[in-house]
C-alpha cells in the first residue's frame, strides 16, 4: 500500500517543480533547515503582531456597537470581554526580540494564543447571547457573532504552516463551534443554519491549508535559494553567518564547545589562471564534495567566498579536532589538473580554548591561524594552543606528518 501511494504521489508531481518529499514537509511539519525555520517564525511573528495590533483597536471599538445593539446588563458584559480580548491582543502586539534557540516554537505558541482569544470570546458571547431579548437589531448582531468562527479560521490562510499545523490549530475553534451548536445557547439558529455554519468553516479551513502549503513552499525555495551557494551547494555566507549565530548562542547557553575551521585552497590563483574558471569551478566542487565527506550530519559547510569555505562544528573540542584533520589527510581533497594533489591551508579556533567572547571573534581568530598555515608553507593546519599539523596527502609519497608547538 505504501508503494502504491509513493508512486502517485511521484506521478503527481513529475511535471511539477516540486518533489515529493517536499510535499511530505508541507504535509507534517519535519526537521527544516534553520534558516528556513528562523525565517518562517519571524515572518509569523511579524503577522501575529500586525493582525493583533489592529484588532486591540478595533475589538474594543465596536464595544460601542454593542452598546446600542443590547441592553444592559449584557450589553456592559459584552464590552467588558471585548476590553480584556483586547488587552491580550495588545500583549501578543508588543514588541518582542525573537528567541535564538526556539524561534518557530515562540512563533507557533503565540499564533495558539491570538487563535484562543476569538474562541474563548466567542465562547463566552454564545452564553451571553442565550439571555437576550428578542429583536430585529439583535437577531443581527446575534447572526453576526455566530459566524466568528468563519472569520478566525480565515485568518490563518496569511501564515505559512504545513497542512497539520492548520488542522491543530483550527481545532480549539471547531471544538467551541461545535460546542456551541449542540449545547444551543442561542435558540434563534437553526438546524439548517448550523450546517451552513459548520459547511462554511469547512471550506474555509480547505482554503486556509491550501494557503498555508503554498506560502511555505515559497518561503522554502526562496530561503533556499537565498542561503544556497548555486556552485558548490554548500551554505551561502549570509546562511553561514547565521547557523553561526544560533550556534554560538546555544554553545554559550549549554556550555559545549563550538569549533570552526577556516579552509583556503592552496594556490587557486593559478589554477584560475592556467586552467581557466570553468576547471576552477570543477576544483571547487570536488573540494566541496570531498570536504562533506569529511564531516558529521551536524556540521554545516559554509563557502565563505572565493576559494575559502567555513566549516561550523558544534560540540567538538579542541582535543578533538585532530580526528578532522587526521580524515583530511587520509582522504585529501582530490587532484589538481596538473595530477598534483590538491591541498588547503586551514586555521581552527575554539570557544572554550580560546575564550572567545562572540562569533566574530571565533571566526577572525580561525582566520588568522588560516593565514599562519600559508606563511609556515600551506597545506597545513594551525589548531588551538598554536598547534600546527602537516596536511599533505597521506596518498602521496612526500607527505611528512608533523604536529608541533609553533614557536
Amino acid at each position: 500500500m505504501e508503494f502504491h501511494q509513493s508512486r502517485l504521489l511521484r506521478h503527481i508531481t513529475s511535471n511539477l517543480h516540486i518533489s515529493s518529499a517536499q510535499i511530505r514537509r508541507l504535509i507534517v511539519p519535519s526537521r527544516q533547515k534553520t534558516d528556513i525555520r528562523h525565517y518562517t517564525a519571524s515572518l509569523i511573528i511579524v503577522r501575529i503582531q500586525l493582525i493583533s495590533a489592529f484588532f486591540a483597536l478595533v475589538v474594543p471599538l465596536w464595544s460601542i456597537v454593542d452598546l446600542l445593539s443590547f441592553d444592559p446588563p449584557l450589553s456592559l458584559w459584552l464590552t467588558l470581554l471585548r476590553f480584556g480580548a483586547g488587552l491580550i491582543f495588545v500583549a501578543l502586539a508588543w514588541p518582542r526580540t525573537l528567541s535564538a534557540t526556539r524561534p518557530y516554537t515562540q512563533a507557533i505558541l503565540m499564533l495558539l494564543g491570538m487563535m484562543t482569544v476569538p474562541s474563548a470570546f466567542y465562547l463566552a458571547t454564545l452564553m451571553l447571547l442565550s439571555f437576550s431579548a428578542d429583536g430585529s437589531v439583535q437577531e443581527v448582531m446575534t447572526q453576526f457573532y455566530v459566524f466568528m468562527p468563519v472569520v478566525v479560521l480565515a485568518g490563518l490562510a496569511i501564515f505559512p504552516l504545513t497542512a497539520l499545523e492548520i488542522v491543530l490549530l483550527s481545532l480549539p475553534t471547531l471544538a467551541v463551534t461545535v460546542f456551541g451548536i449542540f449545547a444551543d445557547h442561542v435558540q434563534h439558529i437553526s438546524l439548517t443554519e448550523d450546517f451552513i455554519v459548520l459547511w462554511a468553516m469547512v471550506m474555509v479551513l480547505g482554503v486556509s491549508i491550501f494557503s498555508g502549503m503554498s506560502q511555505l513552499h515559497c518561503v522554502e525555495t526562496m530561503v533556499q535559494r537565498a542561503m544556497t551557494d548555486p556552485l558548490t551547494g554548500t551554505a551561502s555566507r549570509r546562511s553561514g553567518m547565521e547557523t553561526l549565530r544560533l550556534l554560538f548562542h546555544l554553545s554559550a547557553a549549554s556550555r559545549k564547545p563550538l569549533s570552526v575551521a577556516f579552509f583556503d585552497i592552496d594556490h587557486f590563483k593559478h589554477i584560475n589562471d592556467t586552467f581557466g574558471h570553468d576547471t576552477g569551478d570543477h576544483i571547487l566542487q570536488q573540494a566541496t564534495e570531498r570536504l562533506r565527506g569529511l564531516l558529521r550530519h551536524s556540521d554545516t559547510l559554509v563557502r565563505w567566498g572565493g576559494e575559502e569555505f567555513l566549516v561550523i562544528l558544534p560540540d567538538m573540542s579542541a582535543h578533538q579536532l585532530t580526528a578532522l584533520t587526521d580524515r583530511l589527510v587520509a582522504t585529501g581533497l582530490g587532484n589538481r589538473p596538473d595530477g598534483q594533489p590538491l591541498t588547503a591551508s586551514v586555521g581552527i579556533a575554539e570557544t572554550r580554548a580560546d575564550k572567545t567572547r562572540n562569533w566574530h571573534a571565533l571566526v577572525e581568530l580561525a582566520d588568522q591561524r588560516m593565514y599562519e598555515a600559508k606563511h609556515q608553507g600551506r597545506a597545513r593546519a594551525v589548531l588551538p594552543g598554536n598547534v600546527m599539523i602537516n596536511l599533505w596527502p597521506a596518498a602521496t609519497d612526500v607527505r611528512t606528518r608533523a604536529e608541533t608547538p609553533m614557536a
